[in-house]
């Protein structure tokens, strides 16, 4: 038997110490940094103040463009094919993320923005959802975060603005989706039709997949629920949603869902699933991939030309050596032809000028793949469809046949390949396209980008991509005629976006307390070397359930001002992981008491206990509820905490902006939303 020198509870004072210590490193850091910023009751009940002041609509004519931002909404004027109407959206800094409410009308003949201010407006957000009807403007959803990134309040209203009378509308009716962002929203006839999107508890991150209805026509929102045995996509947010005919049709997506390992963490998955949903009975069937799709991505936009849908940009993001990710931002183009549903690469015709250069540039590009490697047959029937546009440069059409047939010959063998080789032979491949022409204007890979069509023009505004550490706001339109498909114009130009690098001096030095800290317990930890096992064992585990309960627990009540939102989360992530937050059979659920934790758990812990005690009946009851009853207080502090903060953002999705009043249109009377 070891000595037993060391005092009674020693391991349990140590504890205590420690947490103490934590708690005031916890004070002081919430002295300095509480900040009215934090309080987005207070920002949204100010910003509701200055919108009652408005007493009239307010248009300035040819106003600068606006600043740089992303997951905003851009449609085109129904009254007027040559405007568009962009609203809302979102800019990060580096430092603070600012949120706007503003309205623009762009005409893209005169290249001049109005900016319209009425009263009765929405609040700012992002990540709403916008549909135009004939003389009117619908906006559902979305978010608003306060400049920290330390609050977040989801929308679930519903606006409508007259683009007659530039006046706004708040349509209160029962039945309505819940507070979300991310879900996609398109028009149906006479018919707004909402899907998926997310739900941001920061306890955890909702996704749905329920679809609900707006009749226009009679002013009613419906439920659309599965029948049992029905096929159904499953939960997500930033898919793309479009109509084409009688057919709906949603593609890609992302979630997460719990790793199915042992350790419980979340994984993020992006979607490539393709969906078709019959509007007139509801009933969702899977579409399969024909012809060349895009390679699984995340943040891509689509819109619909006639027969196609046409998708442009997103990211993909691959593991490198060291465990390092490098995020590809994409600027190609893809089509899906919505009657055979086939996909394929939407490449620009060259102009007959260019050829001889294209040529060459394609013959230098064969020779060098020809000594780089032994050539496959494929690429030996590219060389030679190189040979064959000598002989048929009179005729664009052949010529322009021959190149598209050379680039899918050439992305087929790629196929066959990993996803990181598809990218390095995709990026040669737009490599190949610049070369041919020093001059060639197109829009930088990016995401969350807003995309619309108008006759055969196609318009790509904003976005986000990031270069090295920093995020990359974008404010550039670009257009592109389809019909044609010859050249991108740039129509505005890319402003330079500011960034603001955080101090992270504080974080720093708290990391150093922390490591001092942790120095001294494991000095006192080794100069009890004569401590028999089992309290060594003890003192051990309390100290490690203390650090990890505590950093929880500070992270959640807002210390680290500095962490975004995302940062925050990922952290938050990284101790639900490594807690087994995610298993619920070790988990209580809000508001269980001990003893319900342990009535719903208890064979799980019972099973747990007998494999080291072997005990039965009574004992190994006991034994089981002593578990479940130390997982219990291990995990309150963190729960409790987690469990205020969801209480908080229900309370403010209650008795948030979406309680003003809203008027009568027509003869149709509105009524208050209920809350869900």
């Amino acid at each position: 038997m070891g000595k037993k020198t060391k005092k009674p509870g020693k391991g349990k004072e140590k504890t205590e110490k420690k947490t103490a210590k934590a708690e005031e490193k916890r004070a002081r850091r919430e002295s300095k940094k509480l900040s009215p910023e934090d309080d987005i009751d207070a920002i949204l009940l100010s910003i509701q103040k200055e919108e009652a002041k408005k007493k009239e609509i307010h248009i300035e004519e040819n106003v600068p463009a606006p600043s740089p931002r992303s997951n905003c909404s851009l449609n085109i004027n129904p009254l007027k094919e040559t405007e568009l109407v962009l609203y809302g959206g979102e800019f990060y800094n580096g430092s603070k993320t600012f949120v706007y409410g503003d309205l623009y009308r762009y005409d893209v003949e005169k290249q001049e923005w109005k900016l319209i201010s009425s009263p009765n407006s929405p609040p700012p957000r992002s990540a709403h959802q916008a549909v135009a009807w004939k003389n009117y403007l619908y906006i559902f959803g979305g978010e608003f975060t306060s400049p920290n990134q330390e609050r977040f309040h989801h929308y679930k209203d519903f606006w409508v603005l007259d683009l007659k009378t530039n006046q706004w509308e708040q349509l209160n009716y029962k039945g309505c989706p819940s507070p979300r962002s991310g879900h996609r929203m398109i028009l149906y006839k006479h018919k707004i039709i909402v899907f998926g999107g997310f739900y941001d508890t920061l306890r955890e991150v909702r996704y749905y997949n329920d679809l609900h209805v707006f009749d226009l026509d009679q002013y009613k929102w419906q439920e659309i629920k599965p029948t049992p045995g029905c096929m159904w996509p499953s939960a997500r947010s930033g898919f793309q949603f479009f109509v084409y005919q009688d057919e709906i049709y949603l593609y890609g997506g992302y979630s997460k869902e719990v790793s199915s390992d042992k350790s419980g963490s979340e994984k993020g998955i992006v979607h490539s699933d393709m969906w078709s949903l019959d509007p007139k009975t509801w009933e969702w069937n899977k579409v399969k991939k024909s012809g060349m799709p895009p390679g699984a991505r995340a943040g891509f936009s689509m819109c619909i030309h006639k027969k196609r849908a046409i998708l442009f940009g997103g990211v993909v993001d691959m593991e490198m050596e060291g465990d390092v990710m490098m995020s590809l931002f994409l600027n190609e183009l893809y089509g899906f032809q919505l009657d055979t549903h086939r996909w394929y690469p939407l490449e620009l015709r060259k102009e007959k000028s260019t050829k001889p250069k294209q040529k060459q540039v394609l013959d230098e590009q064969a020779d060098s793949m020809d000594l780089d490697s032994k050539t496959s047959p494929m690429e030996v029937d590219a060389g030679d469809e190189d040979e064959d546009l000598d002989s048929e440069e009179d005729t664009s059409t052949k010529s322009n046949i021959k190149k598209m047939s050379l680039n899918m010959k050439r992305n087929v063998t790629i196929d066959d390949g990993n996803e990181a080789s598809r990218s390095e032979a995709s990026s040669k491949s737009s490599a190949v396209q610049h070369s041919a022409s020093a001059d060639v204007v197109k829009p930088c890979g990016r995401i969350n980008s807003c995309m619309a069509v108008a006759k055969d023009t196609l318009y790509i505004y904003g976005g986000m991509m990031e270069i090295r550490d920093q995020e990359l706001t974008l404010d550039d339109l670009y257009v592109l005629n389809l019909s044609k498909l010859d050249e991108w114009k740039c129509i505005i130009p890319a402003s330079e976006s500011e960034w603001v690098e955080a101090s992270d001096n504080e974080d720093d030095e708290d990391e150093d307390e922390d490591d001092s800290e942790n120095e001294e317990c494991e000095s006192g930890d080794d100069s009890d070397e004569e401590t028999d096992e089992e309290d060594d064992a003890e003192a051990r585990n309390g100290a490690s359930t203390s650090l990890e309960t505590g950093d929880a627990v500070a992270i959640i009540r807002g210390e680290g001002k500095t962490l975004r939102r995302k940062e925050k989360r990922a952290r938050i992530e990284q101790i639900r992981a490594s807690l087994g937050l995610s298993d619920a059979q070790r988990t209580p659920v809000p508001g269980e008491s001990l003893k319900d934790f342990y009535k719903r758990t208890n064979m799980y812990w019972q099973m747990a206990a007998y494999e080291h005690t072997q005990h039965t009946g009574k004992e190994l009851r006991k034994d089981g509820f002593d578990l479940a009853e130390c997982r219990f207080k291990e995990l309150k502090p963190i729960l409790d905490e987690l469990a205020i903060l969801e209480a908080e953002q229900k309370a403010e999705e209650a008795e948030g902006p979406e309680k003003s009043s809203a008027k009568t249109r027509g003869n149709k009377k509105t009524k208050n939303v209920a809350s869900k």
